[in-house]
């Protein structure tokens, strides 16, 4: 079958592959880097033949991996922590290239192989950080900020270096080329600038305009891919071009579809990418070597260690931050498989230097989060002598959250509730964990937390032992079960309301103690309903009626099939009978000038008036002198048929 048959192997490996690593709890790209060494032509088996063509597809997957680099990319994310992140970072990357240098010297590399052995190793992982710190509840920590930050720094170096790299080989013959690229570089950054951030949002907003999911999609993957086509013809980088064309892009308000719709073919192209990476290395040269890549991992890890935390200590970040940089830090990242792929077409390096690099890579990524681990005691440690480390918070004050309410998610549905509860003067946190959606409740004004709320340091913050109710608005079941259970062992008092997707997520979610489970459909469902029925001009009592015997019906079952007691079973269900309804009393109706004595409606209908609403001032509880007149609006208390018996008496004779 050719490649068809390579992409099939390619691709049942790397399941395979990505299988293990997520049981092990790793990066799935380390699954595909072990696939590729598997099924690589040093491992015999079925192995890929046509490995050339495979490479050439694999470099899709760099474009696109750097086209969503760029979209992904935000200034607003390096504001906390601006100085150590741009300057910081580039000090820490030619230290490291410095001290790779002088590792590869005495492995009795040459002078080039040397200098890139040091530029591999400076760069960390992305991918295994950020799943590291999710993991750890880390996320939204004055540490992670501060590794969030370096790491969009080294990234974007990425870019660059793999212009200026390859030019070593030849120094002098470099430099000219070099300004060349410089200048080629800076003419076609000034080009996407004022042509690309004009004509590229214009047309997106053309074709979103039309509504067509696929035609959007192949019309971004045909701007990352072209436009780094173009860089490729004048002498750049092809992964310059997708990275510019991200970052312009971004700066459009089609950004998040754009990354939505993009990262499946990404992922696609980047298994192709990354497995070709693991089909490079031996496993025989592993075996042959594996005191000297044992040794070099060490030497990697300890040395690139104390460079991050020495740097990150030097502009003045104290307590546990500089050992969690160190710690999280050490390890080879993703990127460095990139520049590695371009010193291997470009000769600058040989397979021993890219089998050495790689094997040191992931056997870093796989210690990360193992050391990485040994912050949290050194945090609970530092706690005891130090003020703990604050999490990423907007407007949050600490000093009201009592008897509030914890929002969880703060997406659509979380601010839609946000927005009321603000409007009811309601004192209320939201807990985020998407970057983007915390920056929109920041811009919104709402008090919230950058974290996990599955992690007790976040739970802290939000002070989860105060809070009154806590509100789960994220459609993921297993996230849902976690936060309950996660707020049961810290507060088992507290209430909380959860979405679910269906009957048998809403039985689980209750019997992980959930106070009360909303199923979103079913209420969009009954709304439109009623809608329909209002047009149709069926009366609102039996339209309410319908509703409530369809929402007891769905509720109950799930709810109390899980519930001992039979007297809340009874108080809910008269809680859902009896009801306050709002009617108007017209010119026509015959309570008109008629005192509430006169009336008598407790003994003839059984409802209670508990309020009226004239000329937009409330009165609660009117006295028996209180006189009805034309377009009063009176607030009713009963059950359906009291409230049925209410409205047939009020209206016009």
């Amino acid at each position: 079958m050719g490649i068809a048959g390579d992409i099939v192997i390619i691709v049942v490996a790397a399941l395979m592959g990505a299988l293990i690593a997520q049981k092990l709890k790793q990066p799935l790209i380390l699954g595909y880097i072990i696939a590729g060494i598997v099924i690589g032509p040093y491992s015999g088996g079925a192995t890929v033949s046509g490995v050339h063509e495979i490479e050439m597809l694999a470099e899709i997957g760099v474009a696109l991996l750097l086209f969503a680099l760029g979209l992904e990319f935000s200034f607003s994310e390096l504001k906390p922590v601006w100085k150590v992140a741009l300057i910081g970072t580039p000090i820490q990357i030619m230290l490291t290239l410095g001290f790779g240098y002088f590792i590869g010297r005495w492995m009795g590399w040459e002078f080039i192989p040397s200098l890139w052995f040091g530029a591999l190793i400076s760069f960390s992982s992305t991918m295994v950080i950020l799943k590291t710190l999710m993991n750890q509840g880390w996320i939204g920590t004055l540490s992670s900020k501060v590794m969030i930050g370096m790491l969009i720094i080294q990234d974007l170096i990425v870019v660059p270096a793999m212009i200026i790299m390859p030019l070593l080989r030849d120094p002098k013959a470099g430099l000219p080329l070099l300004g060349l690229a410089a200048l080629k570089s800076a003419l076609f950054l000034i080009t996407m600038v004022v042509l690309g951030t004009k004509l590229i949002p214009k047309l997106l907003s053309i074709i979103a305009g039309w509504d067509s999911r696929e035609l959007f999609l192949l019309t971004i993957t045909a701007i990352a891919l072209g436009v780094g086509y173009i860089t490729h013809l004048v002498g750049l980088s092809f992964a310059l071009g997708a990275f510019v064309a991200g970052m312009v892009i971004s700066e459009s308000e089609y950004s998040h579809k754009a990354l939505s719709d993009i990262v499946s073919i990404r992922d696609i192209f980047g298994l192709l990418f990354f497995t070709s990476v693991g089909m490079l290395l031996d496993p025989h040269f592993v075996m042959q070597n594996w005191s000297k890549i044992l040794l070099i991992v060490l030497l990697v890890s300890l040395g690139k260690g104390m460079i991050f935390g020495l740097i990150v200590r030097g502009f003045g970040y104290g307590k546990v931050v500089p050992l969690a940089v160190a710690f999280g830090l050490f390890q080879i990242g993703e990127f460095s498989f990139v520049l590695a792929r371009v010193g291997l077409d470009t000769q600058s390096i040989d397979n021993e230097v890219y089998s050495f690099v790689l094997a040191t890579a992931i056997i870093s990524m796989v210690l990360t989060p193992i050391i990485s681990g040994v912050t949290e005691p050194l945090y609970s440690f530092s706690k005891r002598f130090f003020k703990a480390e604050s999490l990423k918070t907007f407007d949050v004050k600490e000093e009201r959250l009592k008897d509030h309410v914890i929002i969880a998610g703060g997406g659509r549905v979380g601010q839609h509730i946000a927005n009321i509860l603000k409007l009811l003067s309601v004192e209320f946190v939201i807990i985020e964990l998407n970057f983007r959606r915390f920056e929109q409740c920041k811009l919104a004004g709402f008090p919230a937390i950058y974290g996990d709320v599955c992690h007790e340091l976040v739970l802290d913050v939000a002070k989860i032992k105060q809070a009154n109710l806590m509100l789960i608005t994220t459609p993921n079941t297993v996230i849902s079960q976690s936060v309950v259970e996660k707020a049961r062992l810290v507060n088992d008092k507290l209430h909380m309301v959860i979405r679910a997707e269906g009957t048998e997520q809403m039985k689980s979610l209750y019997e992980k103690g959930a106070y009360m489970v909303v199923l979103p459909e079913l209420e969009a469902g009954l709304e439109i309903a009623r809608q329909a029925l209002l047009h149709l001009n069926i009366p609102a009592v039996i339209i309410q009626n319908y509703i409530d015997s369809i929402r007891q019906k769905h509720y109950s079952s799930a709810h109390y099939s899980q519930k001992p007691s039979n007297t809340l079973m009874q108080l809910k269900n008269a809680q859902n009978l009896i009801e306050i309804t709002w009617t108007q009393i017209e010119k026509s109706s015959p309570f008109l000038e008629k005192s509430l004595r006169d009336l008598k409606i407790r003994e003839k209908t059984g409802v209670s008036i508990v309020g009226v609403i004239r000329n937009d001032i409330f009165r609660s509880n009117p006295n028996a002198e209180y006189r009805f007149l034309n377009g009063d609006l009176v607030a009713i208390m009963g059950n359906a048929e009291e409230r049925e018996i209410f409205l047939k008496s009020a209206v016009a004779l």
